[in-house]
């Protein structure tokens, strides 16, 4: 599919997957359905254009490899939640945003200039090398991952973000 190909029903599609998954990790996508479906479109033309669903408000370099990072659900989407109930473009909002007890507010960029996304700093030391990232452990189910922060909902068992533990 080229840009121009995007129709409203890819859209809708888009839109429902995304919102699917979202709701089987629990995520929300933004109740504002009209604005929510711009992003999608904006995801889908991202995609139609460099291969991979970069981050509608964000400037893609068209590089795989230099725009991981940026790729939706994006790595500052659990940050950005966890901050301002909502990820950057507003695409994923908190449980308070959805049920109208809190107003979305203006998310500042998190991600860091490319030299310094070139640059991490070592954080720890094992047997198996070196990590950038600490390594977290949900003590429900195991699964682990290697970010700043635990993610808010564990992607296999939905165990909430107080149930991890630092592991490395």
């Amino acid at each position: 599919m080229n840009v121009v190909d995007i129709s409203e029903n890819d859209v809708d599609k888009k839109y429902q997957e995304l919102d699917r998954d979202a709701s089987e990790g629990g995520y929300h996508l933004n109740p504002d359905s009209e604005f929510t479906k711009k992003l999608v479109r904006g995801l889908l033309i991202n995609e139609a254009r460099y291969g991979y669903p970069a981050c509608p408000c964000r400037l893609s370099k068209g590089i795989k490899a230099e725009d991981l990072d940026i790729i939706c659900p994006c790595d500052y989407r659990d940050p950005d939640l966890d901050q301002y109930s909502a990820c950057y473009c507003a695409l994923y909002v908190s449980d308070a945003v959805l049920a109208k007890k809190q107003s979305l507010t203006t998310v500042p960029e998190r991600r860091p200039p490319r030299s310094e996304r070139n640059s991490r700093k070592i954080i720890h030391t094992t047997n198996m090398g070196t990590l950038s990232f600490p390594v977290w452990r949900c003590r429900v189910c195991g699964y682990l991952c290697a970010r700043d922060e635990p993610p808010l909902v564990c992607p296999v068992c939905k165990a909430k973000k107080d149930r991890f533990e630092r592991f490395l």
